[in-house]
């Protein structure tokens, strides 16, 4: 399993709860929402606020943290090698007209500190958000009408390879976009991003 490799290379987990594991992830969402009902009485919780405000909205963030003991029975308990607490994320985003709610769980492997584990939590979306933002933004990905079989999910690697290769171009220090245009107009350039992504390369003269 994952976690036991993570564990293994002296490093800490947070693994997203979704529908790959659905029975604990019922189990986990079934549990905070009896713990809610009762207003969290006895039991062990931390607790991280965060409010954001910027692009014409309102986020607000409330981060729960629970050791693993406080819910007995967990189920499949020995494939999560290391695991030490369980979190709940509630995020509530105030547009100028609506407001959104969603509702996110997981495991990890990080003691039951509720500022630290919503800290980290947050850069990882950062990173993914950031990334989101780059292809659609160069590669138009959310426009991309790309339906049939597994094609979707094999142009959304394509789309990551390229971009890392793009990244790790450092000949032509220009933004993604500009080195994308490049890449399609010069083919010595374009040679020059492929042998970028080869983990041992360098750029061509």
């Amino acid at each position: 399993m994952i976690a036991e490799k993570i564990i293994a290379a002296n490093a800490d987990y947070i693994l997203s709860l979704k529908d790959n594991h659905p029975t604990l992830h019922q189990q986990v969402k079934n549990w905070f929402e009896a713990a809610q009902s009762i207003g969290f009485k006895d039991i062990d919780i931390g607790i991280s606020q965060r409010i954001e405000k910027g692009h014409h909205r309102i986020e607000k963030r409330t981060v729960y943290t629970v050791p693993v003991s406080q819910i007995p029975g967990l189920y499949q308990l020995d494939l999560w090698g290391g695991l030490k607490t369980i979190v709940m994320v509630v995020r509530s985003i105030q547009h100028w007209n609506k407001t959104t709610h969603e509702v996110q769980f997981y495991i990890t492997s990080l003691i039951n500190d509720a500022n630290k584990i919503a800290s980290a939590i947050r850069q990882h979306w950062g990173i993914e958000n950031s990334v989101h933002w780059t292809l659609d933004v160069t590669f138009h990905e959310d426009e991309c009408r790309i339906r049939s079989l597994h094609s979707p999910q094999n142009f959304a690697l394509l789309r990551r390879i390229a971009l890392n290769a793009l990244e790790r171009e450092s000949s032509f220090r220009r933004s993604i976009r500009q080195k994308s245009r490049r890449a399609a107009m010069n083919d010595h350039y374009m040679l020059s991003v492929l042998a970028a992504a080869l983990s041992n390369s360098v750029p061509l003269p």
